[in-house]
């Protein structure tokens, strides 16, 4: 029989080759019978801007403040409380996908989970640590290069870097080596192999076209076996494979299937779990082997948000249906302890996932990932315009960095240390006594301040000089695309660093190189005007800093000491005052950088005109005397109540240069313009609900007769009640301790809702449901944890009102934390507490109440009352019948 003939996939034997549940080996002890590893690669790319170490509103996300967001929403929480239904749509489980997943995530994601949703970010973890229990100390998460770059494409100081960064990064979280990492686009060579192994990785996930050839390894009795060719992506995935290096050493590897891995990404195989499991049952091969693995891989979005839903197959799968096959979940490590491999394989020279011309998808104009006419022949410009600077910068840091560092390359690889404790505590730069300790391990001599603000930078140079190379920069069709320019800001800041420590210009020769990059859109023409239009324009300066805050400081009661984005802004002097329509701020600020330590003392002077003029200067503070000879002559001037003369008296003092309202970051901005539009908005509100109030006998009885409102009538009375409705929301929100108020606002919110639905409205209050949403949560978890026996009526049916009214509003309310807080105390405390009273009564029927004494302990809550929470769990669709059923 041929090779390939062996390969051929035995239908017959999907259901025959399975654990047999009366054998005596223990699958997860003895490699035996059918292993499942399906492995999710969780990847956002980086997308703070570098100047602000925070990510900026993306309206493409809408209604989420950006994509990192609106992807959490819709996949990485979802697969922490991955729902298990009833035929009646009720939970009866919630399943961390997470401890069945064979997962990395990639570590600027993991960053922003762990900002952004500490409890997914614990279950994450929690997650590998019930996995390593179950499966003998081998956790479901393995690393990933650190941001995601081409490793092939990479210098070797950059190979090594990443590898580097992406252990440190992954043992900081999960308290352990990463025993395998997962490459970025699963792009490989054999440099890259040599580099993992040196870093001590044990496996590597490929895709099953990466493989050229393979055979079984040398034994005395069959020291020189046949070499299969598999270049056509033949190659058998359900066994891991050894790949010999040239140095001798060798690296694990398993080839996912590629046919099922792709049908879970593009086709609707994961849209009903029978047709899943029974697709993955053709992957098992027929040759009698002790045990098998069938192994998949996709990118983890796919899993809830390219297939909406699709985490509750997988929980469904790895709950009832593999258990049911006998078939054991496991991940690579784990099956790698048991079942050592017995097979070769030589790799193609240089591979990926997605392209199928090497690696040429981010370097060249290949075809991969173009569409609509579009053409990449920006890719080979960029790259080498990137390369370029790399190597500038290369020569920066080793001349410079010398001079503050023993060895810079090494600072540079433990400077991921730093790096970490500054994302975990999200405060100053990390544990400052940290930051001194890896300063006083690495300096060349003894640094002074400046020098070590310098260090800093350098640092933070080489940083974003790893961040330009991130692969989604190359990997779609136009530079213009939020990806490219993303990398092009990491490339600005980068050589703004370099020039700032030494003065050495590098932008004229990036920008030059980039003028060689053609755009596909004609306002841009190549990458140069991509970076003039998108890159210049996002840069941050001290001074703009200042201006924000100052600005900012007309609406915002700021604390002596404030962070602002990435740095702490220290409020030295201030003073306002208002003269009829004008307001002057004038202040004296320290801003200092949390993440290089380098700060500026700065005087503002900001002038608001009314309504969205407003007019700020910066200037370097030049001394306690200078301060308070322009603060006089300002204040002075102002006192005549004359714009044009304060706005003279400001340029004269601060020079011509000025910063407005559309210079602050867009957030406050936005939050500024709200307020400002405020007074107006108000003030038609207002008429609006004048002409409904005038006119609701009108508009009545055009609906009594069945005619058409005019639509001047119908607006009015949409944004009437509308505005009444967030009114009572939010008055709601606000009345939390007082009972009989917040009685009071959901009365009215519920008479308005029912006005609303008679007149036909379409009610336009979004800022309604997160409110409210967040208003049953809070009111849940009072109930749950800060139980009040006498009103536990009064507040069950006050939730149930809540959630009925939101219905009514046709609010589409998300209950899904609501769930999971209920089926979290269900299972901890009413259901145990059920049991308990259950036991009581059969106790007190078979003795006819006469003996007492083994009647077990009160319990927290009478009979009624769990009746009435189970009632309440079935009104937040979970599973209760049970316990209904049961109580007495």
């Amino acid at each position: 029989m041929t090779f390939a003939a062996d390969l051929q996939v035995a239908p017959a034997v999907a259901m025959s080759l399975t654990n047999d549940p009366g054998s005596t080996n223990d699958p997860l002890q003895t490699a035996t019978g059918v292993y499942v590893t399906i492995h999710g690669h969780f990847y956002q790319p980086p997308r703070e801007n570098p100047y602000l170490d925070q990510i900026e509103p993306q309206p493409s996300a809408a209604p989420f403040h950006d994509w990192n967001e609106r992807i959490h929403h819709e996949c990485y929480r979802p697969n922490a409380f991955a729902r298990v239904l009833n035929e009646q749509g009720e939970i009866i489980d919630l399943v961390n996908n997470y401890q069945y997943l064979s997962f990395n995530i990639g570590p600027t994601l993991m960053s922003w989970l762990e900002r952004y949703d500490m409890e997914v970010y614990q279950r994450i973890l929690e997650a590998d640590r019930k996995s390593c229990d179950r499966l003998n100390g081998h956790g479901n998460a393995i690393a990933q290069v650190y941001n995601h770059i081409i490793l092939p494409l990479a210098n070797e100081r950059d190979k090594y870097t990443q590898i580097r960064w992406g252990k440190t990064d992954f043992r900081s979280r999960f308290n352990r080596d990463p025993e395998g990492m997962w490459l970025a686009e699963a792009a490989v060579d054999y440099p890259t192999l040599e580099a993992l192994v040196a870093e001590e990785i044990k496996f590597i996930v490929l895709a099953p076209s990466q493989a050229e050839r393979c055979r079984e390894i040398p034994t005395e009795e069959n020291p020189d076996p046949q070499w299969h060719q598999v270049g056509g992506s033949q190659i058998d995935p359900t066994r891991p494979y050894r790949c010999f290096l040239p140095n001798g050493k060798y690296i694990d590897i398993f080839f996912y299937d590629g046919p099922i891995s792709r049908d879970m990404g593009f086709s609707n195989v994961l849209s009903n779990c029978d047709h899943f499991v029974s697709r993955l049952g053709l992957a098992l091969r027929g040759d009698h082997r002790q045990s098998q693995v069938i192994s998949v891989a996709t990118d983890g979005e796919t899993f809830g948000h390219h297939k909406h839903h699709t985490q509750m197959c997988l929980a469904y799968a790895f709950t009832q249906e593999f258990p049911r096959r006998n078939w054991t979940v496991t991940n690579f490590a784990h099956y790698l302890s048991l079942n050592q491999p017995t097979w070769e394989v030589v790799l193609k020279p240089v591979t990926a996932w997605s392209c199928a011309h090497g690696v040429d998808r981010w370097q060249d104009d290949c075809g991969c990932g173009g569409g609509g006419g579009w053409h990449q022949k920006w890719r080979r410009p960029l790259r080498d315009a990137l390369d370029w600077l790399r190597d500038e910068l290369i020569k920066i840091y080793e001349d410079t960095g010398g001079q503050f560092f023993r060895d810079p390359w090494q600072a540079r690889d433990e400077y991921i240390d730093i790096i970490r404790e500054r994302e975990a505590s999200r405060n100053a730069h990390g544990s400052p006594a940290n930051l001194e300790n890896f300063l006083t391990r690495h300096q060349h001599h003894q640094l002074t301040e400046s020098e070590q603000i310098d260090a800093l930078r350098l640092l933070e140079m080489q940083r974003h000089a790893l961040l330009m190379y991130t692969s989604c920069g190359w990997f779609f069709e136009e530079i213009s695309r939020p990806e490219g320019v993303q990398i092009l800001r990491y490339a600005a800041h980068a050589l703004a660093l370099a020039g700032d420590v030494t003065g050495i210009e590098l932008e004229t020769g990036l920008r030059d190189r980039l003028a060689q990059a053609p755009s596909n859109v004609a306002s841009f023409q190549t990458g140069e005007g991509v970076y003039q239009q998108l890159v210049v324009s996002s840069q941050v300066s001290f001074q703009q800093v200042a201006a924000h805050y100052a600005i900012s400081s007309l609406f915002t009661n700021y604390s002596p000491q404030e962070r602002v984005y990435c740095y702490e802004a220290r409020q030295l002097d201030y003073q306002l005052q208002r003269m009829g329509s004008l307001t002057l701020a004038v202040g004296q600020l320290q801003l200092v950088s949390e993440i290089t330590r380098e700060s500026s003392e700065l005087v503002f002077v900001v002038l608001h005109l009314g309504g969205w003029d407003f007019h700020c200067c910066i200037q370097p503070f030049m001394g306690r005397l200078a301060y308070s000879q322009i603060k006089e002559q300002l204040f002075d001037t102002l006192k005549q109540a004359s714009a044009a003369q304060i706005i003279l008296a400001i340029a004269k003092l601060f020079g011509e240069q000025t910063f407005s309202l559309q210079d602050l970051f867009a957030e406050e901005r936005q939050r500024i313009m709200q307020l400002l539009t405020q007074e107006n908005l108000t003030r038609l509100e207002q008429l609006y609900s004048q002409v409904y109030r005038d006119n609701y006998g009108v508009l009545m009885a055009f609906h009594r007769d069945k005619l058409p409102v005019p639509q001047e009538l119908q607006v009015a009375a949409e944004i009437a009640l509308s505005n009444r409705c967030l009114t009572n929301i939010r008055a709601l929100e606000q009345e939390a301790s007082d009972s009989q108020l917040q009685l009071s606002y959901l009365a009215e919110l519920e008479a308005t809702a029912t006005e609303a639905n008679h007149l036909q409205c379409n009610l336009n209050i979004p800022q309604g449901k997160p409110a409210l949403e967040k208003l049953i949560w809070r009111s849940l978890w009072q109930l749950l944890y800060k139980t009040n026996p006498e009103t536990l009526e009064e507040d069950i049916h006050y939730i149930e009102r809540l959630i009925d009214v939101g219905n009514q509003l046709q609010l589409t309310l998300s209950l899904d934390r609501c769930q999971e807080l209920y089926f979290s105390r269900l299972h901890s405390s009413i259901q145990p507490q059920c049991q308990l009273t259950i036991r009581a009564h059969e106790i007190l029927a078979s003795n006819n109440g006469t003996d007492n004494n083994e009647l077990p302990l009160s319990t927290e809550w009478n009979t009624n009352s769990l009746r009435q929470l189970l009632q309440l769990g079935e009104k937040l669709a979970v599973d209760v019948g049970a316990c209904l059923s049961l109580l007495p």
